[in-house]
């Protein structure tokens, strides 16, 4: 983490606090202090949206105004006029705390998505807790795939996804705490449905965050509903009728072998293997890697493989075989 540039969410001059003011502690993320200020540990600055980035087109929309919450929209340039592509709804990490879709860590990160899937990419900018305590997360994410379904008619507020959005082909995908969002969101469609029937094709895991049996603090200080270590949200397991409903066809999960949450990705696919879920799942482990490796370091032989592993799921190819 160290890579990353430190985040503060209140002003330098209130930040002159001693150790003895600390009230919780969330390494790496949080440092909570007995006045209320919540200093972020890690994390990088704002971005505004490139006009092109190595041939990716983006902007910023507003997918939900009550409350507010945007999206940053990643479109290849290399377009022929009328040309659908499949539409990525991308939902980043960061313990549900930290990081931004807007950011100068995953802006790059979603472009090349965009340009190696040749898909369009929306990354969702959902509220951080605890400011914004879960389910807020989850809320904003539901919201904005809701926004991109809205465009099936071809008449939705935004003319990229109104031309070229496949919504035959629609997938969820992101990382750690994204992960586990994303697998709620697939769960929510199944129990709620999404407008215009249109279906959710895959939802892509990587190095996914889910409880591993023992309390959480940092869930439990960010969350406002929580059921405890029962709540499906965090233990997909523990409601086995709803992991049944996931509305995908197939799901990728992807972990790596010096990733501390890697057997909380391992006990994900056996419990969804062991489910009444219809679907195919497969998992695919990257060796001698840790945690979110292809983000810190994107350009590496393990994250540029990790890519083409994603656009071949995304293109129904089978991805059975080991990195």
């Amino acid at each position: 983490m160290s890579s990353l540039v430190q985040m503060m969410n209140s002003p330098p001059d209130q930040l002159d606090l001693k150790t003895t003011d600390i009230a919780h502690e969330f390494p790496p993320f949080l440092t909570v202090y007995k006045n209320g200020t919540i200093k972020r540990n890690v994390g990088s600055p704002f971005m505004p949206a490139p006009e092109n980035l190595n041939g990716v087109r983006t902007k910023d929309v507003v997918v939900s105004s009550h409350p507010k919450v945007t999206a940053r929209i990643f479109l290849p340039e290399s377009l022929t006029p009328g040309e659908k592509l499949p539409v990525l709804v991308y939902i980043h990490g960061g313990g549900f705390c930290v990081e931004s879709a807007l950011s100068y860590f995953y802006t790059p990160y979603a472009a090349s998505i965009a340009s190696t899937c040749n898909a369009i990419v929306v990354s969702v900018d959902y509220r951080l807790a605890p400011e914004h305590r879960i389910p807020a997360c989850y809320d904003d994410s539901w919201e904005a795939l809701k926004w991109v379904v809205s465009h099936a008619s071809r008449s939705g507020p935004d003319p990229w996804v109104n031309e070229h959005a496949d919504f035959g082909r629609v997938f969820l995908a992101g990382d750690s705490a994204g992960a586990n969002i994303s697998h709620t969101l697939a769960a929510w469609a199944g129990v709620k449905g999404l407008e215009s029937d249109v279906k959710i094709s895959g939802v892509i895991m990587v190095h996914p965050f889910f409880g591993d049996g023992k309390p959480d603090g940092l869930w439990d200080f960010c969350c406002s509903d929580g059921t405890g270590l029962d709540d499906p949200r965090l233990n997909p397991a523990a409601d086995p009728a709803l992991l049944e409903k996931l509305a995908c066809g197939k799901v990728l999960i992807c972990t790596a072998e010096n990733d501390i949450l890697r057997p909380r990705g391992w006990s994900y696919f056996e419990a969804l293997k062991e489910s009444e879920w219809k679907g195919e799942v497969e998992i695919v482990e990257t060796k001698g890697m840790g945690h979110v490796f292809h983000l810190f370091n994107p350009n590496c032989e393990e994250a540029v493989s990790l890519m083409k592993l994603v656009a071949s799921f995304m293109k129904d190819d089978k991805v059975l075989s080991l990195l």
